[in-house]
């Protein structure tokens, strides 16, 4: 395994998974929470759905938040850039 790397075994949906990376154990405790309320929240509201569409959707949703935080980051860089200019 890659130097810093670990495996962390989370519990998401009722199944076990084995994941492999540099967090924290706290930080993969906070990633199976969410991902389990996420997908609880989305089955609710959805309760027809299946499990792999249901996972399908908490994947889109995750990427979409990421995509937003990002670009937040990046105007938030930018004008601390345009302040030192």
């Amino acid at each position: 395994m890659a130097e810093g790397k670990r495996r962390f075994k989370v519990q998401i949906d009722g199944e076990e998974f084995t994941i492999i990376g540099k967090s924290t154990p706290e930080h993969m405790n906070a990633v199976m929470e969410v991902a389990n309320q996420e997908l609880a929240t989305i089955k609710k509201m959805m309760p027809s759905l299946s499990e792999k569409k249901a996972a399908l959707l908490l994947a889109i949703n995750a990427v979409s938040d990421q995509l937003e935080k990002q670009e937040e980051l990046d105007k938030l860089q930018r004008k601390i850039e345009d302040q030192t200019n």
